[in-house]
């Protein structure tokens, strides 16, 4: 299974620690949204307007509490749908 199969309410994983780009309103450029292996769940699935074949996941990951953070914008490639073995 890929994350293009999965779909709102599935788990998924970050594949990589996951920073703030600046497009977060009242956010902080660089700021960690998500390490590397952090467990979240789909919240809302769209599409890049003017890019409609490129998909954005957007993602609630849990912080050390176990509690649901804001929606983060997710690419494909900052997904995985098992947890990676952090060493």
């Amino acid at each position: 299974m890929t994350v293009e199969d999965l779909d709102i309410g599935d788990v998924v994983y970050a594949a990589n620690t996951i920073t703030d780009d600046g497009s977060i309103p009242e956010g902080f450029e660089g700021k960690i949204l998500a390490e590397a292996g952090t467990r979240g769940v789909i919240t809302m699935i769209g599409h890049v307007e003017d890019e409609p074949s490129r998909s954005v996941w957007l993602v609630r990951f849990e912080d050390k509490d176990r509690n649901l953070g804001n929606p983060v914008g997710c690419w494909v490639e900052d997904l995985v749908v098992e947890a990676k073995r952090i060493n």
